[in-house]
């Protein structure tokens, strides 16, 4: 899990870019499912066994948040806007990769030495604020760079003690790291129903890929895996789950009441780790999308907690992401 996990978060893939992610995704997936394919919208579906009689489909967004090239000034500074809600407030000085048609370039975040602060600017800088520089004269840097690129985390995968694991895009590796999981545990055990499992792209920017690919597979029922808020300094208990207390279980008037206390209780006769999240409104993932495509999708969300999100700095528990496949795998297991 590890190594997949560090896999999936050095492949870069910001929302509307996302086909170096796809091409990892589409490989590490194949081994397990009938047949692969990306879409036009960046989506790789994968399926399982008979999606004919009983399909659920299993959703986990591929993209992650990132910049995009909107000017390059006369000294060869990028002027950068955000794809998705990028943190502003750890902006100065991150290191980041700028994605362009002939490869990578490395960039940092122009940063005012506070020796030259008056203390005004001791606060989040805006978006307007935000420039890049790449080391580069102007005239070298507008031959490589166009506008319209996009701009990446460029941060190392790292194992942390008590089984945590760090990156920038654990939001939403982990949970395509999960998918391939339960895919795993259908190859050892196969189930009796349908099973596509699809890695979707814009979940941070529209939804645009769970959208489509609701509409193109229309399945039965589906799972949306996301991550979600975990403890921390300054988050309220009522408000996050616990690093490591297992997959976070939503209750919410969009989802399907049905599924979601099917979960609960599987999760309680399995002796699965859980843990309980309620929204009274929309639940922020991809399952606001697909339980609205054509006439509706029954849907579920099970989360994964994560600290730090939107950040080059996001934490989640290994034991967190096994936990929550086998339950999502026992739902399978027990839908036909």
């Amino acid at each position: 899990m590890i190594e997949l996990l560090k896999k999936l978060c050095l492949a870069k893939g910001v929302s509307g870019r996302e086909e170096s992610v796809c091409s990892l995704i589409k490989e590490e997936i194949a081994p397990f499912a009938d047949s692969v394919v990306i879409d036009a919208n960046n989506n790789v579906i994968a399926s399982i066994g008979d999606t004919s009689a009983h399909n659920i489909m299993l959703d986990a967004h591929l993209d992650e948040i990132g910049y995009i090239v909107t000017y390059i000034n006369e000294n060869g500074f990028l002027k950068v806007a955000p794809c998705g809600g990028m943190d502003y407030r750890v902006a100065n000085d991150s290191r980041f990769k700028v994605l362009t048609d002939s490869g990578e370039i490395t960039a940092v975040v122009c940063c005012l030495p506070p020796h030259l602060a008056d203390g005004g600017e001791d606060k989040a800088p805006s978006s307007d604020a935000i420039y890049l520089d790449t080391g580069l004269p102007a005239e070298r840097v507008r031959e490589l760079v166009s506008v319209g690129d996009v701009v990446a985390y460029d941060v190392s995968p790292i194992s942390l003690l008590n089984d945590r694991f760090t990156c920038s895009s654990t939001d939403n590796r982990a949970c395509c790291a999960l998918l391939i999981r339960i895919a795993e545990l259908i190859k050892a055990s196969p189930v009796k129903s349908g099973v596509t499992l699809a890695f979707t792209s814009q979940e941070e920017t529209y939804g645009k890929g769970a959208s489509t690919a609701a509409f193109s597979v229309e399945p039965d029922e589906a799972v949306a895996v996301d991550v979600s808020f975990a403890s921390q300094r300054g988050v309220a208990e009522y408000e996050s789950g616990k690093l490591g207390g297992g997959g976070m279980i939503c209750i919410s008037p969009v989802l399907s009441r049905k599924m979601s206390y099917r979960l609960i209780s599987l999760a309680k006769e399995k002796d699965i780790p859980f843990q309980l999240e309620v929204t009274g409104s929309l639940t922020g993932t991809n399952a606001d999308k697909i339980s609205i495509v054509k006439s509706g999708i029954p849907t579920a969300v099970v989360s994964v907690p994560q600290r730090n999100m939107h950040t080059g700095a996001e934490i989640v528990s290994l034991d967190d992401i096994e936990n929550t496949a086998r339950l999502i795998y026992e739902y399978i297991k027990a839908a036909c």
